[in-house]
């Protein structure tokens, strides 16, 4: 079968989540056909699994204009710009909506498997750029197929390969023995069955990021509930705790996600979590109860939990990209002209500047790594930030180079500290200066934190700037 002349092909947007869905906007907005393939069986798959959660930004930060004009000719109406959705309000109230608009566009139960150039490997240069990209997928049935485009944006997230517990990057030896009492996600609390999993248990709280403030704040609310008598927490950080430990607080310009450092600063104070420091998880063993010991690179054992809740970052999926020249930074798996401006081992807080297709691009021309994906391994993604990235993407890819280039968003400081490198070294920090406020007034909030759409999004967002 010969591939058609790549004028004619449809732009391929992998994911129907909150960025590639906009990304399909942007493009119809454009006069170019997108064709969105999803894994998952409707839009927002990855949402939808955090669908309890509040994100910390408001209705007014998690719409894309484009996506906007093309709802409203159905009588779509905004939510009150003001208030906070949960993951799942966001799926059913905006995401589903707009792929119900998009129509045909979009396929339900397609699996990208591989990304190539038609009848060229990733080593042939004759006539590369002439050729169409050719894109393997397998249907929910099992069927293989391949559809041919003419650019491929890849907004598939990072939801399906969260980070191990393994302070090495690797999961921890046991981490795969011990995975019935292992989870990667915010447990919904709130569901009977999963309340009974944490009730009256010792859990650990593996990370230091938005997920985890808000797994902490959660836990600490069950220990008060009177279904949740006992239940106690162990908050392991791989860092020592400073005045940016828990976030910007009062000084954050998204007060939800400040309020959420609060909530996790409480439950230590209060006495429902305990925080252990500066640990490195190599090993997670069995005791003679079948409890579960941590064991740190440093010989530390901790005291038996019940169940485990690592929330360490997120990193992407190149696997099906095999095939196709990326460009990408040798730490955070981003592209190289991105990383600079994200990279946690430069910033540990403040502004990601608003970016575009020049950034984004990578030697293989007409590809284009968008949302949380293109962060690699960086915990500082915001939803708005990738609604930027798909309206310059989608320009660029209709030739109109001028506002491809021009930069239409100004993003919060985020007052936010977090990430990896010199940040991770127990105190590297308390000193530092920089954006992050002093250590904020302890505030009593209500039971729900509110979050970004922590790592999840396209197939989720990340957890804001700049913790992990």
């Amino acid at each position: 079968m010969n591939a058609p002349a790549t004028a004619e092909l449809p732009v391929v947007v992998i994911g129907a989540g909150p960025t590639g869905l906009a990304a399909a906007a942007h493009l119809v907005d454009h006069g170019i056909e997108p064709l969105i393939l999803e894994a998952g069986p409707a839009a927002g798959a990855a949402v939808r699994e955090w669908a309890h959660v509040r994100l910390f930004s408001t209705w007014g930060e998690v719409t894309d204009p484009a996506a906007e004009k093309l709802l409203a000719p159905t009588g779509w109406v905004k939510p009150d710009p003001a208030t906070y959705p949960s993951g799942g309000d966001w799926a059913k109230q905006y995401l589903q909506p707009l792929a119900d608009v998009l129509g045909e566009r979009v396929r339900f139960g397609a699996t990208v498997t591989g990304v190539s150039r038609a009848g060229r490997d990733r080593i042939v240069d004759a006539d590369r750029e002439t050729q169409p990209f050719v894109v393997h997928l397998r249907n929910a049935d099992g069927t293989e197929e391949r559809v041919f485009a003419g650019a491929v944006i890849d907004a598939s997230g990072t939801w399906t390969t969260p980070s191990p517990a393994g302070g090495s990057g690797l999961p921890a030896l046991g981490e795969k023995a011990a995975a019935d009492h292992v989870t990667y996600r915010v447990p919904d609390l709130k569901d009977p069955a999963v309340q009974a999993r944490y009730a009256g248990k010792r859990t650990a709280v593996i990370g230091s990021g938005a997920s985890a403030f808000t797994a902490l704040a959660y836990l600490a609310d069950l220990a008060k509930s009177g279904d949740g008598t006992g239940t106690r927490a162990v908050w392991i950080l791989r860092r020592g705790i400073s005045g940016s430990t828990f976030g910007g607080g009062t000084a954050d310009q998204l007060p939800a996600r400040g309020a959420l450092g609060l909530a996790a600063k409480a439950a230590v104070d209060e006495g429902y979590a305990d925080a252990v420091t500066g640990f490195r998880t190599e090993a997670i063993e069995r005791d003679g109860d079948g409890r579960l010991v941590l064991v740190g690179e440093d010989g530390r054992r901790l005291d038996a939990v019940d169940e485990v809740i690592v929330l360490t970052g997120f990193r992407p999926d190149l696997s099906f990209l095999s095939e196709v020249r990326l460009n990408l930074d040798e730490r955070l798996q981003a592209p190289v002209e991105l990383a600079p401006l994200i990279d946690p081992n430069q910033h540990s807080c403040g502004t990601v500047y608003p970016h575009g297709h020049r950034e984004l691009s990578h030697p293989e021309q007409g590809i284009y790594l968008v949302g949380m994906k293109s962060y690699g391994r960086a915990p500082t993604f915001l939803a708005m930030t990738g609604y930027e990235q798909v309206r310059s993407v989608a320009a660029a890819i209709a030739g109109d180079l001028e506002a491809a280039d021009r930069v239409e968003l100004t993003l919060p400081e985020t007052g936010v500290c977090g990430g990896a490198g010199l940040f991770d070294q127990p105190d590297a920090d308390a000193d530092a200066g920089g954006c992050c406020a002093p250590a904020p007034a302890l505030v009593q909030i209500g039971s729900a934190p509110a979050t970004e759409p922590t790592a999840p999004t396209e197939q989720a967002s990340g957890g804001g700037c700049c913790g992990s």
